[in-house]
């Protein structure tokens, strides 16, 4: 019952980071590129204006999916109570990987948008 529980937490990690990281990356974004945190691409790294684009819009995204995600991973864990521990780590691997692919996939919508409102030099497009 332990393993469980503990499984059940580490599963929560990545759409809880996402829905926390979010909203940081979209409220609370710093003004100037930031090194250390943040949606940090080549063209979001461009500017401060592409700085700010990029987190708020990764951050959008993130909150969203998040809130999409954590439901769905209670559920999986609601229906793997019970089970025996090799079932529950099988399942916890592949809750884990989705979740962290569906992080790294964010990538691209964020990538797309920046390309359609700046160009490669950073300059907002009319």
């Amino acid at each position: 019952m332990w393993f469980w529980w503990f499984m059940s937490a580490c599963n929560m990690l990545c759409p809880a980071a996402m829905i926390v990281f979010g909203r940081i990356m979209q409220k609370h974004c710093t003004d100037s590129v930031n090194p250390a945190f943040g949606y940090r691409t080549r063209r979001s790294m461009l500017n401060a204006e592409t700085w700010r684009f990029a987190n708020e819009d990764c951050g959008k995204r993130w909150w969203k999916i998040g809130w999409i995600l954590l439901p769905l991973t209670v559920l999986v864990q609601l229906l793997l109570y019970g089970k025996p521990d090799e079932t529950i780590s099988n399942a916890s691997v592949f809750i884990c990987l989705a979740g962290c692919a569906v992080l790294v996939l964010s990538v691209i919508p964020t990538e797309r948008a920046i390309k359609q409102t700046f160009t490669d030099d950073g300059i907002r497009k009319r």
